[in-house]
């Protein structure tokens, strides 16, 4: 379980992050919701340790992790997906995947079969480049690379942005076979909700950096959500 514990993060004299907290089990699909500027990717760079936070703990499977680098929690089982994708464009599609190598036993070195199944369209370019993929390829890249390090804990930030609706259905089903799975526990920053509502086992809707309402999505009021992510 990842437990994020009341923590804050600044750039500088600038505050993103004010006194959040958030749960995430495996087998579950957490959705961070919030406007553009709310502090969302803010938090997922704090979970992954791309960002060092000034208050509070960032807990994973019981331990405090909030000192670690961003190797050292990928190598606990923490696997992001960053916004803008971050793929090797010069690297073939192979080549990007076999990026995620590095954090495995040379044993368990091999791109598993599940990624082809979910992103058929890899197989057939594996020998492409990742710059010449579309953004929704690229997308789909982006997660098959965090799969290929078998992680426990998967952060998504924004995987619709900019992607057509054909590619969007694609990546939502993809979320919904790693949660069928029950091995991981998923992340995902939206701005979107109708996406996230299909998706969603509970909600977090941040405001100016701050925790403006979370609990179990069956619980929630869809509407007081909607309302919250327009204001």
């Amino acid at each position: 379980m990842l437990h994020v514990d009341k923590i804050d993060l600044s750039y500088g004299a600038s505050q993103a992050l004010r006194d959040v907290s958030l749960t995430a089990e495996a087998g579950q699909v957490t959705c961070v919701l919030g406007r553009n500027g709310v502090g969302k990717t803010s938090l997922m760079r704090a979970v992954s340790g791309r960002e060092g936070i000034s208050a509070g703990a960032v807990m994973w499977e019981g331990r405090d992790i909030s000192r670690l680098r961003p190797d050292a929690r990928a190598r606990l089982g923490v696997a992001t997906v960053p916004q803008g994708r971050e793929i090797f464009p010069l690297l073939t599609v192979r080549e990007n995947l076999e990026t995620g190598f590095a954090l495995l036993p040379r044993r368990a070195r091999s791109i598993p079969d599940e990624v082809f199944d979910l992103f058929p369209v890899l197989a057939e370019m594996m020998n492409r480049r990742g710059g010449d993929l579309s953004g929704g390829q690229q997308q789909q890249l982006a997660i098959g690379r965090a799969m290929v390090t078998n992680p426990k804990l998967l952060l998504l930030d924004e995987p619709t942005e900019g992607i057509q609706p054909s590619i969007i259905k694609d990546i939502g089903r993809a979320i919904r076979y790693l949660r069928g799975q029950g091995r991981m526990a998923i992340v995902l920053v939206e701005q979107y909700f109708d996406f996230a509502a299909e998706l969603a086992d509970r909600y977090v809707v941040m405001d100016r950096g701050r925790v403006a309402l979370a609990g179990v999505a069956a619980e929630v009021d869809a509407d007081e959500v909607r309302r919250m992510m327009t204001v």
